[in-house]
């Protein structure tokens, strides 16, 4: 009471300390089965003096005296609150989790801690601090699907150390549009490529947890994801991202003229009102480059009609729909905004923990939306 006369909320720390110490004997007397100095024949050990350890908790660094016993061969006590081996109370463990997750580095959470009395942040009690989120990461990732019919797929890469060398790991994710006209995050996946077995793999866990009634798949054109795609939902229709088909027709393009035209030639195809007009678009388009560069009205004529699926969905869903965009931009930019601190993770499951637990953030995000993404009124009317 005098260090609260004295200093205030400013000696919560010491009060904590001494009346966590004053528990802690009463713990111990309760082990030995006698009081201070009492002398009884159900005594189980004797008390051994005190053993100093510092504390992690809300009040800031603590240093507390833990008792220590002896005598009998019975087994040493050590209180129940304390957890061998870890300084930090869950409290604090969940918080610098939280500072984790928001890409908050490890020198710059120590310095928000150390405002709060706690001394000594280390990167290995980050990492420790961020495994108690493992469980319900956990439960997200395999928790039920159900009904969607719209499903934007998407990868980017994250340097991972695997087999003692740094790497490019695959992290694999999906957005799903259900009944209930909402994004939502489906899972997650980390794989070392983007090869026909990791898609497979990941679009057949969507499907054991319930994933039913996919109409509509956006995504790029990748080799293993279209080999997948096709064993796993072979019935939906596919939608080449438009984006991307253009980001490759500039990379076809002979010259640096073609170049800077041939995105504002696309947005013509693009953004006609019917599939019959798109179709029209792109063969006068084609026919234009057929004797000045042979080989792009070749690739424009085998790869542009795979961006074209999306005029046979209603006009109010088309914007939605024509790029993976809506992952590209709320998904991924995220992930990176959130992993460019770590630059290489340790291994997959510290890269697959935080990128979890933003795409939680983004699911709860959306599930709050009132709005919608998709009105099925429009696909209905």
């Amino acid at each position: 009471m005098e260090q609260l006369i004295e200093h205030g909320p400013e000696g919560i720390a010491t009060v904590f300390a001494r009346t966590f110490e004053m528990a802690m004997r009463i713990e111990r007397e309760r082990f030995l089965s006698a009081g201070h100095y009492e002398r009884t024949t159900d005594r189980r050990g004797y008390a051994n003096g005190y053993k100093s350890k510092r504390i992690d908790t809300p009040a800031g660094t603590v240093e507390v005296a833990v008792p220590k016993t002896a005598g009998h061969g019975a087994e040493p006590f050590f209180p129940q609150s304390l957890e061998r081996g870890c300084r930090s109370v869950r409290a604090v463990m969940l918080a610098v989790a939280e500072m984790y997750v928001k890409g908050v580095s490890t020198r710059q959470a120590e310095a928000v801690l150390r405002e709060f009395g706690i001394e000594g942040l280390s990167s290995s009690q980050v990492s420790r601090a961020a495994t108690l989120l493992d469980d319900e990461l956990e439960a997200w990732r395999t928790r039920p699907l159900g009904e969607i019919r719209y499903l934007i797929l998407d990868a980017r890469y994250e340097k991972m150390r695997a087999g003692g060398v740094v790497r490019d790991a695959a992290v694999l994710s999906a957005i799903g549009i259900g009944p209930d006209e909402r994004r939502r995050v489906l899972g997650v996946s980390v794989a070392l490529s983007e090869a026909e077995v990791h898609w497979r793999a990941f679009l057949d866990g969507l499907v054991a947890r319930g994933m039913r009634g996919v109409e509509f798949i956006v995504s790029d054109d990748h080799a293993g994801l279209r080999a997948a795609r096709r064993a796993v939902l072979g019935a939906a229709t596919w939608q080449r991202c438009q984006f991307h088909l253009a980001a490759n027709a500039i990379h076809h393009a002979p010259n640096t003229a073609i170049r800077g035209r041939i995105g504002t030639e696309l947005r013509g195809v693009w953004n006609a009102n019917s599939l019959p007009k798109a179709q029209a678009a792109l063969d006068e388009l084609v026919a234009s480059y057929r004797d000045t560069a042979p080989a792009l009205a070749t690739w424009l004529e085998n790869s542009v009609p795979e961006g074209l699926a999306v005029f046979t969905l209603p006009e109010h869903h088309r914007r939605r729909l024509r790029t993976s965009n809506p992952i590209e931009r709320a998904v991924q930019q995220e992930l990176k905004r959130r992993t460019v601190k770590v630059r290489v993770f340790p291994n997959d499951q510290s890269l697959l923990r935080l990128v979890s637990a933003v795409l939680v953030e983004i699911d709860e995000t959306w599930a709050s939306d009132n709005k919608g993404y998709i009105k099925w009124e429009c696909r209905d009317a």
